[in-house]
């Protein structure tokens, strides 16, 4: 063999040496100062969850909602429900689906940090940043059937009764708006998730019924996305847009022939279509006052969905503050809210969850009482969605607002409503819709 086979040879042995010491590194297991830290052996003992937790379940129901957002006979159906998907086997004993449940809600209703939760409880912190997603995925999968279901045209249509009732809009079937959730900059992201308003976030696009319960949500689209391709990009778009969405078939409007179709209210973030009712433009001294009492009769319905946000974002103090986690772990704890909403505004304990003081709302005579939500101090972390620019809407668009907006003048749609005028003409509305 000449010199230059040898090196070779020497490479070879030396490159395959390091391999063999880096794979014998590798699979020696290292060795752990503890399974436990010692702070954390007597949890079964000292633990809040078997201590105090338990002691306001049984004892103090109010303190109990107010720490977890829910009554007692509340957090038995629930632990109920995501009991299966909890449960686990292990060689050592795993922590209950008790307390996995408790730790979790306490951290979404409190806006706390894992630092805490893992203090309170005496559970590993490690422990806690992989308990809080995994229970928000059970959580979703538990109640989203039964909270969130798939609408067809029978729900479609009670929501629209409901609407009329409630709000005086003839054959709406939902409110329709989108929050920017703020989270960390996610790593290697660039600027997909970075919005206009100078933040990072993930949309959440929602809507509503009467009675202030979502109806169908879609979360997880990156914030930099402009705002109508945010709305365009969701499966509940595209289904409106097929004739694919179960809605109910067109009905006139009360004291009328004419069959009028079931659409949604939304504001100015989002295109004017056939399915979709949307203000006119702001432009307050070149309105005609028939616009003005649209925009009014509208702005009323989409209180619904306002007053959603505003409830969610104050029951559950999570959405506070910027959110430390990955992308997927934000949209199962986002997820996870919007069902533990429903649920509890299901079963809302003499109106305990929804209190009718915290809301924004008009009376038959007109007369609003602000709400309490706008000053939680949410706006930093739970914006909304921007206005588009031109709304280049078809014709078959228009002439639907045309007609809606006539109709809300007439003797009828007044009658539904007959404050409309005081309201729409106030100095203070004008400003507002300005």
């Amino acid at each position: 063999m000449d010199l230059e086979e040898i090196s070779y040879v020497t490479l070879f042995l030396l490159i395959w040496h390091q391999n063999i010491m880096l794979q014998l590194a590798n699979n020696q297991r290292k060795t752990r100062r503890w399974w436990v830290r010692p702070v954390n052996r007597r949890k079964r003992q000292q633990g809040f969850l078997n201590n105090l937790f338990r002691e306001i379940r049984s004892t103090d129901h109010e303190e109990f909602f107010t720490y977890t957002r829910l009554y007692p006979e509340q957090y038995r159906t629930l632990l109920e429900l995501v009991t299966p998907y909890l449960t686990k086997c292990s060689i050592r004993k795993p922590l209950s689906p008790d307390t996995r449940l408790a730790i979790t809600l306490t951290y979404l209703a409190q806006g706390d940090s894992v630092v805490t939760k893992h203090l309170e409880y005496r559970v590993g912190r490690s422990t806690v940043y992989k308990i809080i997603p995994e229970v928000c995925h059970a959580i979703w999968l538990a109640l989203q059937p039964i909270v969130l279901p798939v609408l067809n045209a029978e729900k479609w249509k009670k929501i629209s009764e409901e609407f009329f009732l409630k709000w005086q809009f003839p054959n709406c079937v939902g409110a329709l708006d989108g929050r920017h959730m703020q989270i960390q900059a996610p790593p290697c992201s660039g600027s997909q998730f970075y919005n206009y308003k100078g933040y990072f976030s993930i949309v959440l696009m929602a809507l509503c019924d009467a009675n202030y319960k979502f109806t169908w949500v879609d979360i997880g689209q990156y914030g930099s996305i402009s705002d109508g391709g945010v709305w365009s990009q969701t499966n509940l778009a595209a289904d409106l847009e097929s004739n694919a969405a179960d809605l109910p078939e067109s009905t006139p409007l009360p004291e009328r022939d004419i069959p009028f179709p079931h659409v949604i209210v939304a504001d100015e973030a989002f295109l004017l279509k056939p399915y979709l009712m949307r203000p006119f433009p702001r432009r307050v001294k070149r309105m005609t006052d028939e616009e003005r009492i649209f925009n009014y009769r509208l702005s009323r319905a989409r209180l619904c969905i306002e007053n959603t946000f505003g409830i969610l974002a104050s029951r559950w103090r999570i959405l506070h503050r910027n959110l430390s986690c990955s992308v997927e772990n934000a949209e199962h704890i986002f997820k996870a809210l919007v069902c533990l909403h429903n649920f509890a505004m299901s079963t809302n304990n003499n109106g305990r969850y929804c209190q009718p003081e915290h809301l924004y709302v008009e009376t038959d005579e007109g007369r609003s009482f602000e709400d309490r939500w706008h000053g939680i101090g949410v706006g930093e972390y739970f914006k909304q969605l921007s206005r588009v620019g031109p709304n280049r809407a078809g014709a078959l668009s228009l002439g639907l607002r045309n007609y809606l907006k006539e109709y809300f003048v007439s003797p009828t749609g007044n009658a539904q409503a007959p404050w409309q005028f005081d309201r729409a003409f106030k100095e203070s509305y004008i400003n507002l819709i300005a």
